[in-house]
């Protein structure tokens, strides 16, 4: 669209996709909470019960330095692609749907594997996916052997991750207190406000003539700081009672009923 439209093509496109989803939104979206509904107040008085959980900091932590794993490319992917491997803005364009089909893979295999083997072990097993991959993307930048096919290619490993993740991240988010379960899901804003806050921090680390290591680094560090957030629920007690309240929720049973 850029290429043969103008740049600000894209921001028309934007509009009338918004304008579209809130159409349907408004004509097709019913509310949900049909009983028990609380006023913003009384929400808000609830957050001390949540934030004083070690377990949704655990779950947080590890949602919220996952999405800044993965919102660190679209921050520093334009110019890398252009400035750094000179690739026209259809070939970025096309690079940008890897991580998606990571992504996509992963919640494949969350869906048809975290019964089984646990949504802790998830989260970890989805961190280190992403830290293994940027790992190895890090190691061959630095020694110079980098380059478009396999930049933009790594970035599957990330979407990877973060597919199998994030959906459990989520849902332990949900289960620590079954009845703030609405409340949990509103403080999960927490995720999307620390993992908005890394492109920039990604274009900072881009001033003119530097290269695509500083966010590769910035990816690696993000991951591993999401693998270290979930370590303090990985034992086997907390497994335990993570899994009682998922079945507590209803969660697994109306998502297999769905």
């Amino acid at each position: 669209m850029q290429e043969a439209f103008g740049w600000q093509s894209n921001f028309v496109m934007l509009l009338a996709l918004g304008l579209v989803v809130t159409a349907l939104t408004w004509s097709d979206l019913g509310e949900t909470a049909l009983t028990g509904r609380r006023s913003f107040a009384e929400q808000v008085r609830l957050y001390p019960a949540l934030f004083g959980a070690p377990r949704f900091w655990a779950y947080c932590g590890a949602a919220t330095f996952a999405s800044s794993c993965s919102y660190a490319f679209p921050g520093g992917a334009p110019f890398i692609g252009a400035k750094v491997f000179g690739l026209q803005p259809a070939a970025i364009g096309a690079a940008f749907a890897l991580p998606s089909n990571g992504y996509m893979a992963g919640n494949y295999l969350a869906g048809r594997h975290s019964m089984r083997v646990g949504l802790n072990r998830m989260v970890l097993l989805g961190r280190l996916v992403t830290t293994l991959g940027m790992g190895v993307l890090a190691l061959l930048t630095w020694i110079g052997l980098s380059g478009p096919y396999r930049f933009f290619g790594s970035m599957i490993m990330p979407g990877l991750g973060n597919g199998i993740a994030l959906p459990n991240a989520n849902a332990g988010l949900l289960s620590i207190r079954p009845e703030l379960a609405g409340t949990a899901s509103g403080l999960g804003a927490i995720v999307i406000g620390g993992g908005a806050a890394l492109p920039a921090l990604a274009i900072a680390l881009l001033p003119p003539g530097s290269g695509e290591l500083s966010p590769v680094l910035l990816m690696f560090g993000s991951s591993v700081l999401s693998a270290l957030a979930i370590l303090p629920v990985l034992g086997r007690a907390a497994g335990l009672r993570n899994e009682k309240g998922l079945a507590n929720t209803g969660w697994c049973e109306t998502r297999s009923q769905q």
